[in-house]
């Protein structure tokens, strides 16, 4: 079953590419709900809880709309749990794993204690080729899978 998705505001502060980028995402806690699909194939509103960011119930529940709303997450009931529902990125947020894996590649570069480090393989593989590798994770992630163990050893 597929939620009906609310009309998205078309007023935009202004056309500038980067703006679009930020008011379609929104904010950190909705590059966390990306991070935590994409890394760690989360899909449930009780995993996304679960992050050690501690998500707010009331900030995790608007972060979901508001991607539901931009077009980047859809919504489905669980076929095994009625009362449940499940997110699933569409293509145009499909269409962030390179951006994700760039913010990667930033925070190994500037951030000391990234945990970055912990996955060379991964960064080494972003740095050589990120568009090769968004593609290999994005059928990971189209499968409801995150990239963890795969790329993290």
């Amino acid at each position: 079953m597929v939620y009906h998705m609310k009309k998205v505001k078309s007023a935009l502060r202004s056309h500038c590419p980067v703006n679009f980028g930020l008011e379609a995402i929104g904010d950190r806690w909705a590059l966390l709900i990306l991070r935590d699909m994409v890394f760690r194939g989360k899909r449930s509103y009780g995993e996304f809880l679960k992050s050690e960011e501690g998500f707010a119930t009331n900030i995790l529940a608007s972060r979901l709309e508001h991607l539901i709303e931009a077009g980047i997450l859809r919504r489905e009931g669980d076929g095994m749990d009625g009362r449940k529902a499940v997110y699933s990125l569409t293509e145009k947020g499909l269409d962030l794993i390179p951006l994700l894996f760039e913010l990667v590649l930033w925070s190994a570069k500037h951030d000391g204690k990234s945990e970055a480090k912990r996955i060379p393989r991964l960064v080494d593989l972003i740095r050589k080729d990120n568009r090769g590798i968004s593609r290999e994770v994005r059928e990971k992630v189209k499968r409801g899978e995150g990239i963890a163990p795969d790329y993290l050893a």
